[in-house]
């Protein structure tokens, strides 16, 4: 069966978070790396963090962007490879980033011609 290829978008609320101390840093990165070991095969691109600055453009005009006012940000992406999108699910449900408080993922199917 052939894999499709999934973008995940991270979602973090504009609330201000507590910055964690370097023990619960420490424990964090262990999940993290756990769970990039249990879904290696899944994982194509770990992606990174997004910037503030950008641009919406349209047709008629570009302007300044992403808009602070939103309620949720974008603030990463990665790319992952299921044969479904339960797979894909089944794989960001067990990531350590669902458990951060404010945060969801978006999770989009890339359609290929």
């Amino acid at each position: 069966m052939k894999n499709n290829t999934y973008m995940c978008l991270l979602r973090s609320s504009t609330g201000e978070c507590e910055q964690p101390s370097a023990s619960e840093m420490e424990l964090q990165y262990a999940k993290y790396q756990a769970w990039q070991q249990k879904f290696a095969d899944n994982i194509l691109d770990m992606g990174n963090k997004l910037g503030s600055a950008g641009s919406v453009v349209r047709q008629e005009s570009a302007s300044d962007g992403p808009y602070i006012e939103l309620k949720e940000i974008i603030g990463g992406y990665m790319m992952l490879t299921a044969a479904t999108l339960d797979e894909a699910i089944t794989v960001i449900k067990e990531s350590p980033m669902v458990a951060n408080q404010g945060t969801s993922i978006e999770i989009r199917e890339i359609c290929t011609p």
